[in-house]
Parts: C-alpha cells; sequence; structure tokens
C-alpha cells in the first residue's frame, strides 16, 4: 500500500468495543497511533485512561457506531458478540452503510459468517481478525492477528491492524482467522503440555529447573511458552496473562472443528479433560500456564 494510501485510511475514525483484559489495550495502542477514537464497554469505568488519551466514551454502542467509520469488537464469545452487533441500541442500529466491522473475538468460523452475513444486508462489512499474543502482546503492540475476509476490506484495515500488532495475516475468506485461531489454540494446549511435563519431570529429578529451562530454550525444546510460561509452571503460581477458562472457550471451537472435518486431536482432548478440572476447583481465572497443575497434581507435587 502505497504512503499516501496509508495516511488517508489512516484518517478514518475508529470505535472500539469491549475493553477488557485485551480489549483495553488494543484500544490505548489505536489512541496512541493517532486515530480518532470511540470507545464502550459494558461494565462502566474502564474508559478513564482512554479518555485520558483523548478518546470518547460513547453513550451507547449505537452511538459508538454512528460516531466511527471502523468498528472493533473484542468480547468473549459468539452470544456477547451477536448482542454487541445486533441487539438494543446495538452496532447495527447506529452503522452507517460503508462502514467496516473488525471482530478480534474468538468465535466459531460459522457464527463470523453468519453475522457477516447479517451486516451485509444493511450495507455493513466485516472482517473476522482474531488474535493471539495474550496480555502482553496486547499492551506492547505485538499480536498475532488472523484475518479472514474480502482481501480489499483487509488492506482498507491494515494501518489500524498494524497499530495493534506485529504480525497481520490474511489467510483467506471470512471465517478464516477463526479456523486459523482454532489451529493456535490447539498448538497451544499441546505445547502447555509439553512444557508441564518437562517442568514436572525436572523437579522430582531434584535439579536446578530455572537452569535446565534456560538451557532448553536456546535449542529444539525452545518455545515462547518455555520461555515465558515455564517458570510460572516452577513456582506453581499463574498471574494472569490468558485465562484458562477462555482458552477452554477456544479449545472447545477447536473441538468441534475437528469433528466437523473428520480430525482426531488426541492432545487437544487431554488438555480439555485437565481444564475442566482445573475450572472445576475455582482456578478459571489463573493463566493458562495452570495446566501444569494437573500434571503437579499426578506426580504428588
Amino acid at each position: 500500500m502505497s504512503t499516501s494510501a496509508t495516511n488517508a485510511t489512516a484518517k478514518e475514525r475508529i470505535g472500539f468495543a469491549g475493553l477488557g483484559t485485551m480489549g483495553a489495550f488494543m484500544a490505548q495502542n489505536l489512541a496512541r497511533a493517532g486515530f480518532p477514537l470511540t470507545v464502550w464497554n459494558r461494565s462502566p469505568g474502564q474508559a478513564k485512561e482512554l479518555v485520558t488519551l483523548g478518546a470518547r466514551e460513547a453513550a451507547s454502542l449505537a452511538d459508538l457506531a454512528s460516531s466511527s467509520d471502523i468498528i472493533f469488537t473484542c468480547v468473549t464469545d459468539s452470544p456477547q458478540v451477536e448482542s454487541v452487533l445486533f441487539g438494543k441500541e446495538g452496532i447495527a442500529e447506529g452503522a452507517t452503510s460503508g462502514s467496516l466491522v473488525i471482530d478480534c473475538s474468538t468465535i466459531s468460523p460459522t457464527r463470523a459468517r453468519d453475522f457477516a452475513q447479517r451486516l451485509s444486508v444493511i450495507g455493513v462489512d466485516m472482517l473476522d481478525a482474531p488474535v493471539s499474543g495474550g496480555s502482553e502482546g496486547a499492551r506492547l503492540g505485538t499480536l498475532t492477528i488472523l484475518v479472514g475476509g474480502d482481501p480489499a476490506h483487509f488492506e482498507r484495515a491494515s494501518p489500524a491492524l498494524s497499530s495493534i500488532g506485529r504480525t497481520i495475516s490474511h489467510l483467506g475468506p471470512l471465517g478464516a482467522g477463526q479456523w486459523a485461531k482454532a489451529v493456535n489454540q490447539v498448538i497451544l494446549a499441546g505445547t502447555y503440555l509439553g512444557v508441564a511435563e518437562g517442568v514436572t519431570l525436572a523437579l522430582k529429578a531434584g535439579l536446578d529447573v530455572r537452569k535446565v529451562m534456560e538451557a532448553l530454550a536456546g535449542g529444539a525444546a525452545g518455545s515462547w511458552v518455555l520461555e515465558n510460561r515455564s517458570g510460572r509452571m516452577i513456582d506453581d503460581d499463574y498471574p494472569i496473562g490468558f485465562k484458562i477458562s477462555l482458552h477452554r472457550k477456544d479449545l472447545g471451537i477447536g473441538l468441534e472443528l475437528a469433528r466437523e472435518v473428520g480430525a482426531v486431536l488426541p492432545v487437544s482432548a487431554l488438555a480439555a479433560v485437565f481444564e475442566d478440572g482445573i475450572i472445576a476447583e475455582g482456578h478459571g481465572d489463573d493463566d493458562n500456564s495452570a495446566l501444569a497443575r494437573s500434571v503437579r497434581k499426578l506426580s504428588g507435587l
């Protein structure tokens, strides 16, 4: 894209609905990038820092939509996306023809396509753009963004997406982003379990586990999870980065898609069982690395 085209697109007004753990940081990065920004959150009191950065807090979702050319949504699951888009005084009530919705939530590809079709009736375009990278990536603006939708809509959205992410990939038609996010969460399930087992084995062997993990990070076993989450598994302390309850929700989408296409995912199925147990014990708000709780417990740690 040419510089002149980028500058022109950067002047578009941005709306952001959903100021949770991820969304608040994403909206802050859009404000710092100089986009005219309007924000909304279901629970009050989340927009204070954004207002200090120059954002306007909308009175309703319809108000946010009518004040925006590009509207981001970042909420928990399909029912919340549907409510934000089509509920009373929702985005669909205020959006004007030609506006673009970018949904950064993680939902099923089928629901994403359904929402896009319903928006098209009123002349509103949509991209599905789930993100990966946790709260750290959202804060630092280094998220991986997996995008599905029309290439022209992706090009239009690119300047805004570049303000919140580092690796931004257009992967195909609408729904492709959600399929890719499901693959991402499946891979993470195995990686978290593998690191948890390695940490547990090293602990049981009486090794200097931190030193071992540091050594392994430079070899074939190295991964983001090993480098950034093995310390939590060693300490058996899991402050929030990405809630394990949300990963379980995402993993459920991946397992359902696997059933649809006939893929067998034994490691993901095991991770889902462990996560169900952890959530049932009251640890659903722990970081995803809390998968180690189950492995440690089975090993007598």
